[in-house]
């Protein structure tokens, strides 16, 4: 451990030195975060100090806790009830918050307090005139008690560096009760260790029906004295006194396994007290994270947003292990893992965009990522949903694992074992939970037994075809006949009359009344969505579909009805539906895909134009800056593949099919060395594609494989006023050839 300890402060040392000595503050990449864009509107992100895919997420906490504060933060209202070392960013539900830190001086309630009663609580409001929100670095004066509050992180541990007013008494209070919008505690320990350590642990359950975090704080100052306060002993408080300089550094590390884990968190990642130097060596994490993908172009807006949509993408999934490779399994007991076990993983939204994002510029850890699912899978019996601190939530529907699994087969990450993955998706597949026993027994899932019918099999059906992918590349005929057939059972769904996707009961006949407008998040066919959207999740079996409508001409005519339609929502809607241009939702994930199907259907420049518009619209640099939830960075990567010009409309199919870069040139750090993407004559006046060269070769397919980008190479691309009508031509021929 000692020898552990000593590469670790070492390589913090001399990667902090490095980046001093090679970049300035305008070279660094970090300069174009902003981790403020999407903290207000529908947004939900987490502002804070963190490094890429951290344990730690250490920021403030509002007392406000409402759908918009599902981060614990929002632009709109500046309360701090503390500063929490776990957050969530971008999602629909609120939870974590554990080990809540407060400064005070003087006396104190010791409860959340209400925005009402100025002097309940602990809380303050925060001066965010003055606020500092960084790549690895916050700050911000509370007011209430004169107190300049800054945080920094490493992977398991935060840091904080309070400045107390001069001469004050000053005290640290630990809250162990507020949790998030859903998380209750449910059992504490806390005491101390000495005079300038706390131990202790945070069990509660919400979201995460069970969840524990275990903690070491320690203090630079010593303690006077540590009491227990407030309903059942959850707040512990340390009385410091006067301090020398009025300043406290503060040190926290998590474990989910015990307190010896985060004791050798502390041990290992931050055994010294040089706050600058922990800040320098995040922001080098950052930048080091974002050069895995540079791009140029004159545009300072789009730096900024590309650059913070890099930086929100990589906050989650996150690291669950401990420094010894023990973590808690999802049936509540410890494991261990020779490589880094990773939790909060938001399948439903991330396998579309944000996981085929991670195997081209984080192969390495899109592996640790599967591998963390089969394990997840081995321990619960299928593979996750949406995992939270290795707790399974069972959110969203269908099984959203299977696309990202399989995705890994088929683009053979190293490091995943294919045919133990393949096992894990035949295994998770077979079960008859999630309206799968209905499937199995009718073929579809009747929309009289089970509400969310529709999206459940759809999802299903999407997930079938992704396994048969994978099933296609091992050779597995008998399983990729089955999966295809499977991936099938949308078209029981399919109403030829009317164009749309919509419920069928148990005696194969279609819901009456039906109102493709109409959307509940509390009775539906549907989930967060209504017809419109979910008549085309079919992204694998496009031929097919193309075959339902009668025709291309009319399934490319009921396509461009989804944009003239009205942007009318009726019934009870999900927030979620927000960001529409017509009845296209681009603040939710079912339509990501939706603007790359023209490109399948030999229409690219449709495509061209309307992923422009979202990019240019639905995109901003300011608070309100997301047109819907972040979702642990799925909003994002479709971002960054647009920009870029490539989105993997197919899930597990490894071709990225071609759009409208808004880039001059982008270098993608993949397995083979560098993949540049060179874009010439491209401005908001030439969305459309005129020609691809690959290696200086002309290159005619509508879009390009995993295999061709992660070798490494050159990608030209030559932009235009007009679309170009014989690159329409062979779309229309070689889209799945």
């Amino acid at each position: 451990m000692k020898q552990k300890r000593t590469i670790y402060i070492i390589t913090l040392l001399l990667t902090a030195l490095s980046a001093c000595n090679r970049h300035t503050d305008e070279e660094l990449l970090t300069h174009y975060v902003d981790p403020r864009i999407g903290s207000g509107g529908h947004g939900h992100v987490f502002v804070g100090a963190s490094v890429p895919f951290g344990m730690v997420q250490l920021g403030p906490t509002s007392i406000t806790q409402e759908w918009d504060w599902c981060s614990g933060y929002h632009e709109s209202e500046s309360s701090v009830i503390g500063f929490s070392h776990t957050h969530l960013s971008g999602t629909g539900i609120g939870d974590m918050f554990d080990i809540t830190v407060m400064p005070v001086t003087g006396e104190v309630t010791y409860a959340r307090g209400t925005l009402e009663e100025p002097e309940s609580g602990l809380w303050s409001m925060a001066d965010r005139t003055r606020e500092v929100a960084e790549a690895g670095y916050y700050a911000v004066p509370l007011t209430r008690y004169g107190i300049e509050a800054e945080m920094t992180a490493t992977e398991r541990v935060g840091m904080h560096r309070y400045t107390f007013p001069q001469g004050e008494e000053a005290a640290i209070v630990i809250d162990l009760e507020n949790g998030g919008c859903w998380d209750r505690t449910t059992e504490t320990y806390m005491e101390a260790e000495g005079d300038r350590r706390i131990v202790g642990y945070r069990r509660s359950r919400g979201w995460a029906a069970d969840q524990w975090v275990y903690f070491v704080a320690e203090l630079s100052e010593p303690f006077t004295s540590f009491t227990l306060h407030g309903k059942k002993d959850m707040y512990g408080r340390a009385e410091l006194g006067v301090l020398p300089e009025d300043t406290l550094l503060m040190k926290v590390a998590l474990s989910a396994v015990s307190i010896d884990g985060a004791r050798m968190a502390m041990e290992t990642e931050l055994p010294g007290w040089d706050f600058d130097t922990t800040r320098e060596a995040a922001r080098t994490a950052w930048d080091k994270e974002l050069q895995r993908l540079r791009i140029e172009t004159d545009n300072e807006r789009t730096k900024r947003i590309f650059y913070t949509a890099m930086y929100h993408a990589m906050m989650a999934p996150a690291l669950f292990s401990d420094v010894d490779g023990h973590y808690r399994g999802a049936d509540g007991n410890i494991y261990q893992s020779d490589t880094p076990h990773y939790t909060n993983f938001s399948l439903w939204d991330t396998y579309r965009a944000k996981q085929p994002l991670m195997t081209l510029i984080q192969e390495e850890r899109a592996a640790h990522f599967v591998n963390s699912m089969l394990d997840i899978c081995d321990q619960q019996g299928r593979l996750p949903v949406w995992h939270l601190w290795g707790n399974e939530t069972n959110c969203m529907v269908g099984d959203p694992a299977i696309p990202v699994v399989a995705d890994a087969i088929v683009k053979g990450i190293e490091g995943v074992d294919h045919e133990r993955a393949f096992e894990a998706i035949k295994k998770t597949a077979a079960t008859s939970e999630r309206g799968k026993g209905l499937r199995h027994q009718y073929g579809y899932i009747p929309c009289n037994l089970m509400n969310e019918a529709v999206a459940y099999d759809m999802e299903y059906a999407l997930a079938d075809g992704a396994a048969a992918e994978a099933a296609r590349a091992l050779g597995r005929e008998e399983d990729q006949e089955h999966f295809t057939r499977m991936s099938h059972s949308y078209r029981t769904y399919f109403d030829e009359q009317s164009g749309f996707i919509r419920g069928v009961d148990d005696k194969g006949e279609f819901r009456i009344p039906f109102n493709p407008y109409y959307a509940s998040h509390r009775n539906d066919d549907y989930c967060e969505g209504n017809a419109w959207q979910y008549t085309w999740l079919v992204p694998h079996d496009m031929e097919g579909y193309v075959a339902m409508f009668g025709g291309k001409e009319r399934c490319i005519a009921r396509l461009d009805s989804l944009f003239l339609a009205p942007s009318a929502l009726e019934g009870d809607p999900s927030p979620d539906m927000s960001g529409m241009i017509g009845q296209y939702v681009h603040g939710n994930e079912p339509s990501h895909h939706i603007l790359y199907l023209y490109a399948l259907l030999g229409q690219p420049h449709k495509t061209a134009r309307w992923v422009r518009e979202v990019m240019d619209t639905q995109y901003r640099d300011e608070a309100d800056g997301l047109s819907g939830n972040e979702d642990m960075g799925q909003m994002s990567a479709w971002y960054i593949l647009s920009a870029l010009g490539l989105y993997e409309v197919k899930p597990a199919s490894g071709r990225y099919w071609f759009g409208s870069p808004i880039i001059d040139k982008a270098e993608l750090s993949v397995a083979g060395g560098t993949f540049t993407i060179q874009v010439i004559n491209n401005s908001d006046k030439h969305p459309y594609i005129k020609s691809v060269k690959l290696n200086g070769k002309s290159y005619t397919l509508p879009y390009i494989t995993h295999e061709e980008i992660v070798k490494g190479g050159l990608l030209t691309i030559e932009m235009s006023d007009v679309y170009n009508n014989e690159v329409e031509a062979q779309g229309k021929n070689k889209h799945e050839k």
